[in-house]
């Protein structure tokens, strides 16, 4: 009986989660390009493809000149590395596939160790605010009591 009902408050607690995400300017999701919150990435899709401008600590968008971007996606045996163009906002790529992993390295300087930031795609719609759970504006269950 116990069993059960571990069971089920676990399988309860997954079907309710919430990724309560920090949105950006742009209703776009922010990464961390930094360890200490003064580089930020805003992702967002258009069509077929993420883009990602790059944020100062204020939010506010930055020239893109040395910065680099790399991208992979796929199963961890046998990533697959994913094709980045630079635009004048920031950085574009394709969009990954619903539930899967996407995994970000960005460098501010090419001589700049690289900071890496994940993300998992995953577009089922929250009931609660009815934005994908990867846009979902929702505080986690744990930081709502």
């Amino acid at each position: 009986m116990k069993k059960t009902l571990l069971l089920l408050s676990f399988i309860t607690t997954l079907s309710f989660a919430h990724e309560g995400v920090e949105l950006g300017p742009n209703g776009g999701r922010i990464l961390e390009f930094s360890k200490d919150e003064t580089m930020h990435g805003e992702l967002t899709v258009k069509g077929d493809k993420f883009h990602i401008a790059v944020l100062d600590k204020n939010m506010k968008p930055v020239t893109i000149n040395e910065q680099t971007l790399t991208a992979v996606t796929g199963d961890r045996a046998a990533p697959q590395k994913l094709t980045v163009e630079k635009d004048a906002k920031g950085f574009v790529l394709p969009v990954v596939k619903a539930g899967e992993w996407l995994i970000l390295q960005y460098k501010n300087t090419t001589e700049a160790k690289a900071i890496t930031a994940r993300l998992e795609y995953n577009t089922a719609n929250c009931e609660e605010c009815s934005n994908a759970e990867w846009l979902c504006k929702c505080k986690p269950e744990t930081e709502k009591k």
